[in-house]
C-alpha cells in the first residue's frame, strides 16, 4: 500500500515540474546579437507573474520599442534595464508600474469589441424602449434607405458638407 502512495505522491511531483516548466515556456524571443533584446527577453521570460504584463514591447530596431502606443528608447546598464522618459530613466519595474495603467486605458478606449457592443446596447434599449421610439426608429429607416433623397444643394461649402453628414 505504501508503494501505491509513494507513486502517487511521485506523480504529484512530477505534474507540479509540468506545470511550473509551462509557466516558464518563452513568450518573448530575442533577436540573435542584441544585448538589449536578449535582456528584454529575459525580463520577461523570467517575470514572476506573466499575467500582470498585460501590454508588449515590441522591438522595431535596437534600442527601440513600442509599448502599447508608445515609442520608447531602452538602454542597458550595469545589467539593469533602464527606459528613457523625459529628460532621465526609469528602471523597467518603474516604468511598467507608471504607464502600463494608462496603455491599458488606451488600449480598452479604442477595442473595436467594446464599441460595438456599447452600440448594440444602445439599439437593443431604443428598440426595447416605447412603442412610440420603435415607430421613430422604423420611420428614420424608412428615410434612410430610400432611394429618392438628395441632398439639399447650397452655395455654401461648409452647408454642403453639412447636408450630406
Amino acid at each position: 500500500m505504501s508503494e501505491i502512495e509513494a507513486m502517487r505522491a511521485e506523480i504529484e511531483t512530477y505534474r507540479n515540474y509540468i506545470i511550473d516548466l509551462k509557466a516558464r515556456i518563452a513568450v518573448y524571443i530575442p533577436v540573435k546579437d542584441d544585448l538589449i533584446d536578449k535582456r528584454i527577453a529575459e525580463y520577461i521570460n523570467n517575470y514572476p507573474d506573466r499575467q500582470n504584463l498585460k501590454v508588449m514591447f515590441m522591438r522595431e530596431s535596437q534600442g527601440v520599442y513600442q509599448f502599447g502606443s508608445k515609442r520608447i528608447v531602452i538602454k542597458v546598464d550595469k545589467d539593469k534595464i533602464n527606459i528613457r522618459v523625459g529628460g532621465g530613466y526609469l528602471t523597467i519595474d518603474e516604468f511598467l508600474d507608471q504607464y502600463t495603467p494608462g496603455e491599458l486605458e488606451k488600449l480598452e478606449r479604442n477595442d473595436p469589441m467594446r464599441k460595438f457592443s456599447k452600440k448594440v446596447a444602445v439599439t437593443k434599449a431604443i428598440r426595447d424602449s416605447s412603442p412610440n421610439a420603435q415607430a421613430m426608429m422604423a420611420k428614420s429607416a424608412t428615410n434612410l434607405a430610400s432611394p429618392g433623397r438628395s441632398p439639399k444643394k447650397t452655395g455654401s461649402k461648409a452647408n454642403m458638407f453639412a447636408s450630406t453628414m
